[in-house]
């Protein structure tokens, strides 16, 4: 991990140009794409025609992921770590999908992951007059409710009741865009195939952020339409043969969050106050999982993907504190934000429309440091990742919401935005007990801890109760694991919650209007002002660099190009490929480094020289795992699902001289499905027979 002091210092170099992208970086909107730059890098002719196949093809899985359709019978390639909610809902005590993997040899084998949905992308319309036409004027709260009202307008003209459609505004440039994505919605979507945990994650959190690596990182997903597998004609070829090195690569997926186009003092902020207060909960609740999961084998394999997701967490933020850590990274970030206003005081027109927006978020920097600890503890984080809590506060806020006119509730409450949130409410899947006594047993012990027994909203969270015994009561006395339960009371909207006796929907209307209210003074002191703020920025950036610079991510598809590459870092060289031998090679029969039985009967029949993994200089972020990486023809050959050590400063920056994707190849499934699983069908279908 030393190696990050190094990556953040060659970070600066992306900064030069005071935002203007360099070299292969760049996750582009698909209206925007740098078609002229791509040929003339690559040679490439990137056209309409080909971006349009991609987008129809490409796939947004609402549990963070990415994905792709690769056969016209609705068949998605994903990452095996994108359905790991999935096989673990899908498992039960002596039936572990997780570990032994999820093999399907006929349709009626393939089951239903609870929760998940599938979007693709259908059109990009832009809204940007109209929503900022609605704040003008406004501040605080009437600031936020005019914009979010706007939005819930934009959305509605763009899908009306179509529960085939979900449409979503989406805010670019930090407020210098805003565009409505519709997209066609799946919400049935079954698990294919999954490969073993040891075979997907081979390595462990080790291996994790790092290359060589040798991880069969992959999962088939298929969706359907009425009961039947969905007719896909939009669909990427199948290229079951590796690339080479030099080889040209787009990656199309949804990359989740970059912070590349914050203020200084927003970083500052990341930095010194939200970074290492959610590590410090993080550290705790990754030792609390591994306590709990050497207790007995039921609860190491209900702790399993719980604990991989802290671990994976704990490791993307650690990588970005070392970022922002680093006074040669803070310097040029401070040395181009200089540049750029040094740039608008030099045009009188332009300075006289922007003012001083940085100053206005430097401000707001004060209400989030008062502010920040008991809106996290009390709304954003409330709960602790309890499910059960989770159930309640969305029936009780529901129930509130839903009585409301459309334009006075809160956004994600909207009309067009209530479908998804019934399925993840609704749909059957298990709620392990003690599990949910940990999170919020957790949950209290650090929001008492952070605000002090004494506070009013600890007194009223606990009572007279200590957080074990109140997790524990609460968790022991509800019914919501029960999805009838769930239906029933959000069919019987606000009368129903209010006569409810469960313990949980009780503490929920107990205590949930804190959190309301402390969201209303965020928002008022923080959101409103920062995005108002925001939004002249990036009128700023437009006005010196154009549409040469693309927007910060925000888990809506984008189109990043690269190459096949290694690359070297303080003299030693990485190449871009690892093998089937190299896997053996590794394997040490103790885990995290232990082989999977199947793969150690199947070693004599695979072809050892086969590419497993590679790296190229694509630029992407969280949230691209599971997107197809993909030639100039447009062939699916890999899906991402990591980056290099280096690539963890990507929330803020992009350098391509280090900067890695990391991708299972298309020729390792292949190779795999084959020989070490016996897919025949899933093959034949993948090579469109």
């Amino acid at each position: 991990m030393k190696t990050l002091t190094l990556a953040a210092s060659a970070l600066v170099l992306s900064f030069a140009a005071a935002g203007a992208a360099q070299a292969d970086e760049g996750m582009w909107t698909f209206d925007n794409f740098p078609s002229a730059k791509v040929k003339q890098t690559y040679g490439v002719d990137i056209d309409q025609k080909w971006l349009d196949t991609v987008r129809a093809s490409a796939v947004r899985l609402t549990t963070g992921c990415s994905a792709s359709v690769v056969s016209k019978q609705g068949l998605v390639l994903t990452n095996n770590h994108c359905v790991a909610d999935c096989t673990q809902a899908l498992s039960s005590e002596g039936k572990d999908y997780v570990k032994d993997g999820f093999l399907t040899g006929a349709r009626e084998e393939e089951l239903k992951c609870a929760g998940m949905q599938a979007e693709v992308l259908l059109s990009i319309t832009d809204v940007t007059d109209q929503v900022k036409a609605a704040g003008a004027g406004k501040t605080g709260q009437d600031f936020v409710k005019a914009r979010d009202a706007s939005f819930a307008t934009a959305e509605l003209a763009a899908c009306g009741q179509d529960k085939t459609l979900r449409c979503q505004t989406i805010s670019f440039y930090r407020g210098g865009q805003y565009k409505v994505y519709k997209y066609r919605r799946y919400a049935d979507v079954r698990l294919v195939f999954a490969p073993e945990y040891a075979t997907a994650f081979f390595g462990g959190d080790p291996d994790n952020f790092n290359f060589p690596r040798f991880n069969l990182d992959s999962a088939f997903l298929r969706l359907y339409e009425d009961g039947k597998p969905a007719v896909t004609p939009n669909h990427l070829t199948w290229r079951a043969t590796a690339p080479v090195e030099g080889e040209p690569t787009f990656v199309a997926g949804n990359p989740g969050t970059t912070q590349r186009q914050l203020t200084v003092s927003q970083l500052e902020t990341n930095r010194d106050l939200v970074i290492p207060i959610g590590q410090l909960q993080r550290s705790e609740m990754r030792g609390r999982l591994i306590q709990f999961g050497e207790q007995s084998e039921e609860n190491k394999r209900i702790a399993n993907q719980p604990l991989a997701g802290v671990e994976n967490s704990y490791k993307v933020f650690f990588g970005q504190q070392f970022v922002l850590n680093d006074k040669t990274f803070m310097d040029a970030k401070r040395a181009a934000e200089t540049d750029l206003k040094t740039k608008v005081a030099a045009d009188p027109k332009l300075s006289a429309e922007i003012g001083d927006p940085w100053a206005e978020i430097d401000k707001a920097q004060l209400a989030v440091a008062d502010q920040f600890v008991p809106m996290r503890q009390l709304e954003s984080a409330a709960g602790g990742g309890s499910d059960l809590y989770g159930y309640a506060r969305t029936l009780v806020r529901g129930a509130q919401e839903r009585a409301k006119p459309a334009a006075e509730r809160l956004p994600e409450y909207a009309d067009t935005r209530l479908p998804l949130l019934e399925k993840r409410l609704l749909d059957v899947r298990p709620v392990d007990a003690p599990l949910e006594r940990l999170y919020l047993e957790h949950w209290l012990l650090k929001t008492r801890e952070y605000l002090t027994a004494d506070a009013p909203a600890v007194k009223l969270l606990l009572g007279k109760e200590s957080p074990e015994g109140l997790s524990a009561r609460l968790v022991a006395g509800s019914k919501l694991a029960d999805p009838a339960v769930r239906k029933a009371l959000w069919d019987g909207g606000l009368a129903a919650i209010q006569a409810s006796d469960d313990p949980m929907i009780q503490f929920v209307l107990k205590t949930e209007g804190q959190g309301r209210e402390l969201r209303k003074a965020y928002e008022a002191s923080v959101t409103a002002p920062t995005d108002a703020a925001a939004e002249r920025i990036a009128k700023a950036r437009f006005a010196v660099l154009g549409d040469s610079v693309y927007p910060d991510a925000t888990f809506s598809l984008r189109l990043s190009y690269g190459k096949v590459a290694g690359w070297t870092h303080r003299g030693r060289t990485i190449t871009p490929f690892t093998d089937f031998a190299g896997f053996y090679d590794r394997v040490t029969g103790a885990e995290p480094f232990e082989a999977a039985p199947r793969w150690i009967a199947a070693k004599d029949k695979l072809n050892l020289k086969t590419v497993y993994d590679y790296v190229t200089t694509n630029d992407i972020i969280g949230g691209n795992s599971g997107s197809p990486v993909i030639d100039a023809k447009g062939r699916v050959i890999g899906a991402a699902f990591d980056g290099n050590i280096h690539s963890l400063g990507g929330a803020f920056g992009y350098d391509g001289s280090i900067n890695r994707t990391v991708v299972v190849s298309t020729a390792a499934i292949t190779e795999a499905l084959t020989k070490v699983y016996g897919r025949d069908a899933l093959v034949k279908e993948l090579a469109g027979k």
